[in-house]
């Protein structure tokens, strides 16, 4: 272990423990950017969201990729998460995804799970529709209130 690398896990503990949700640190072609959720827990190694050490080249590239990328614009009514917390498509890891772009959905039928807490919840149909985009990837972190799909209503 090099001494770099002690620096990264000191700097993790002291991130961890600070009041800060967010750190983004470049120096020459380094760059280390962190993030964390805001519910107070003791250090495990595992509340840190992602750490990532990219050159700084690549960091640039992925920004205007990302800036760039303005989501669709459409007249289509739109189911949204409900709360903040990770997108799943399925049930469980390995299971068939609840809906599919074309599948006729009725009111109250679920759709997707939005983890938040440690808390599975499902998502259910607020009226019966087909699915005709899904605006999220499976995993992906969401937001309250942002779409999640497009839909046609029947």
């Amino acid at each position: 272990m090099n001494k770099q690398d002690l620096n990264i896990k000191e700097l993790i503990r002291i991130f961890d423990k600070s009041s800060m949700t967010k750190l983004k640190i470049t120096e020459g072609d380094f760059c280390i950017d962190m993030r964390k959720e805001t519910s107070l827990q003791p250090f495990t190694g595992e509340s840190i969201q992602s750490v990532t050490v990219v050159p700084q080249a690549a960091a640039i590239q992925s920004k205007s990729k990302e800036e760039s990328a303005e989501p669709p614009k459409s007249s289509l009514p739109t189911f949204k998460s409900p709360m903040v917390g990770t997108f799943y498509k399925a049930p469980s890891p390995g299971a068939e995804s609840f809906v599919k772009i074309g599948s006729v959905v009725k009111k109250g039928q679920p759709i997707a799970i939005v983890e938040a807490m440690k808390i599975m919840n499902e998502i259910d149909a607020e009226f019966d529709c087909r699915i005709v985009d899904i605006l999220v990837e499976d995993g992906q972190p969401v937001e309250f209130d942002m779409p999640l799909f497009s839909v046609e209503k029947l």
